[in-house]
């Protein structure tokens, strides 16, 4: 059992846990209720919010499925890509379009789940 990705999966799991049950509250009523905004792009945004949720869920499954079985590192190596991929965008986002590190926090639960997979796959 390998427990750097066990916690990665954590991890991703608890990240899933917070944009669901925290984030979702917060981001998805204000954009549902726009009224200013075209409905292809609002169901869009919509749309992609849940492929988010799903992303972080089944990245969670892979590196639990990494960390238990000896032939799953490559299923743990997509995770790590994905998560990898994920914070960098965050972080060219954030630079490119001058927001605040603090207030775009998606990164820094990116750089965990990503560090504890690299130290797990390494």
């Amino acid at each position: 059992m390998n427990g750097y990705l066990v916690a990665a999966s954590a991890a991703s799991f608890s990240t899933f846990a917070i944009h669901t049950w925290i984030g979702g509250p917060i981001t998805v009523p204000p954009l549902l209720n726009s009224k200013d905004m075209h409905d292809v792009p609002k169901y869009t945004n919509y749309y992609c919010w849940h492929l988010v949720t799903v992303t972080l869920f089944v990245m969670g499954l892979a590196f639990a499925w990494g960390a238990s079985h000896a032939g799953g590192a490559d299923v743990a190596w997509f995770a790590f890509l994905l998560a990898t991929s994920f914070l960098l965008w965050n972080l060219v986002l954030i630079v490119w379009k001058q927001q605040n590190f603090m207030q775009m926090l998606q990164w820094l639960l990116f750089a965990i789940i990503s560090g504890l997979a690299l130290f797990g796959l390494l």
